[in-house]
């Protein structure tokens, strides 16, 4: 994954190991809504977008009826499940997390570890950045309850789906529901960013990585449903925070044109970073124009950071 959108921790040997929550018998499938599916065209033919990420060709893709969260899980919703299960998210194991450097105020800059993030130095990895501590200690999501839950790894998200009785939507899944019912639009509302001037995502304005006007009225992550939803009724889809999908990574593994790449795909079957899709406030059309619809990236499944999180999907009843 490129550093500029958020760095992979690095780590040698096994995993951590992650127990499974108990899982719940079946969804909640309140706050959701349905996708009825079928063929749209997929990926898209920007010419903007960066050659090794693999949007292309854009190609017809059908996918089965399914259901997806309208919003990405919040701080209430991910602190209902650890208090549920006991769960132990693995920037807590790993004892740090990545923190943008202007949210790293005195009391966290004691506990930035000693290290550089190559080509993106806005990064620090700072000791005791957690979901509950978005910041590094002293800091706490008082206040941004109705947040997404961020410095969450692939693995957290899995688990948390999967004791919600869900699942991480496909990358087609994602895609799909994101483009709101519009046909390569590059954005999830359409073509222009901020029609009649008024920004419909959370994402970088002003020159980074030192200023951020925030005239999208957010510095940072901005509670969800901020902005109008989709076509498809999701919100934020582009912006706020990167989003894990269940697919593992490849920027050629799409590219053929196969029954297991154009129907229901799941991404390829190994690899070592899993897909993460719609940029986040971070990004800005100077570095990192990955809030269009089409745009993808990934990183290792146990990486964190203050600008990542999720949203869930699952298989309708019957």
């Amino acid at each position: 994954m490129p550093a500029c959108c958020g760095p992979d921790r690095q780590t040698t040997g096994a995993p951590m190991p992650v127990e499974p929550p108990v899982r719940s018998p079946s969804a909640d499938t309140r706050g959701m809504v349905r996708i009825a599916g079928g063929p749209f065209r997929m990926g898209g033919a920007d010419e903007d977008a960066n050659p090794g990420d693999g949007e292309g060709p854009v190609r017809t893709v059908t996918v089965s009826p399914y259901l997806i969260d309208e919003t990405a899980v919040t701080v209430r919703q991910f602190a209902t499940f650890v208090k549920a299960t006991g769960y132990v998210t693995e920037a807590e194991r790993f004892g740090w997390s990545f923190v943008f450097h202007l949210f790293v105020g005195a009391a966290q800059r004691r506990h930035v570890r000693d290290a550089s993030v190559p080509g993106a130095p806005w990064w620090l990895a700072v000791d005791g950045a957690d979901w509950r501590h978005p910041d590094g200690p002293g800091s706490t999501v008082e206040g941004r309850q109705r947040h997404p839950v961020a410095h969450v790894s692939w693995h957290d998200a899995a688990a948390y789906a999967a004791w919600a009785g869900k699942r991480l939507p496909t990358e087609a899944e994602w895609e799909l529901a994101a483009r709101g019912g519009l046909d390569q639009a590059r954005y999830p509302w359409g073509d222009e960013l901020a029609p009649r001037g008024r920004w419909r995502c959370n994402i970088w304005q002003g020159t980074f990585p030192t200023d951020n006007t925030g005239e999208d009225r957010h510095i940072g992550t901005a509670p969800v449903k901020s902005f109008p939803p989709n076509g498809n009724g999701l919100y934020e889809a582009a912006g706020n925070v990167w989003e894990w999908c269940a697919d593992r990574w490849s920027s050629t593994w799409h590219t053929e044109d196969r029954d297991d790449t154009r129907i229901d795909p799941q991404g390829p079957p190994a690899g070592d970073t899993r897909v993460i899709r719609g940029g986040s406030h971070l990004c800005h059309h100077s570095y990192c124009n990955r809030y269009r619809v089409a745009a993808r990236t990934a990183n290792t499944p146990d990486s964190s950071s203050g600008n990542t999180g999720f949203r869930c999907a699952a298989t309708p009843p019957g």
